[in-house]
């Protein structure tokens, strides 16, 4: 290395919150929308991928909706085109 600082960020697409449930130790990706946001074309990749997959994760317009897509465990929550 040449000395300088490297940071290497999340890859485009990435969703804003993931984590593991304790019970079963299942990852999750939450994306936090507005009333009116929509998915960018590389978190629907990126959606598609995790569906493919079977990874719980969606979009969660509210707290409530990011508790929802966890604890049922839902795929794809919010990303109705």
């Amino acid at each position: 290395m040449d000395g300088k600082r490297i940071i290497q960020g999340l890859p485009v697409g990435h969703f804003d919150l993931y984590g593991f449930k304790h019970d079963g130790v299942k990852l999750f990706y939450i994306e936090m929308k507005d009333k009116t946001g929509k998915a960018r074309d590389s978190q629907i990749r990126f959606h598609e991928m995790l569906s493919r997959w079977g990874v719980i994760h969606g979009i969660a317009r509210s707290p409530e909706d990011a508790l929802k897509i966890v604890d049922e465990e839902l795929v794809g929550y919010g990303f109705d085109r």
